[in-house]
């Protein structure tokens, strides 16, 4: 899947490790069921420390971590245009 982020870089997540691409799974599943942006970055950490299949923690390498500002900014963009009440 190619992933093109708000400022235009393009990342390819077959350049991803199996491990990261885990990770980011979780992460577009709860892009759209979290209820802050506080919230989406503990699902991170905890994915992120429990890896894949509780094979223990996984770095954050440069391209994971753009990937996850995008999701970040997704959520964002969600929860204000929320409507509130």
């Amino acid at each position: 899947m190619i992933i093109t982020t708000e400022n235009g870089k393009t990342i390819d997540t077959a350049d991803l490790g199996p491990e990261e691409r885990h990770v980011l799974q979780k992460l577009f599943a709860w892009k759209t069921l979290v209820e802050s942006l506080e919230q989406f970055r503990d699902k991170k950490k905890q994915a992120l420390a429990a890896g894949w299949n509780n094979s223990g923690p996984i770095r954050e390498t440069r391209a994971l971590s753009q990937v996850i500002q995008h999701l970040e900014n997704q959520v964002r963009n969600r929860l204000k245009n929320q409507p509130s009440g």
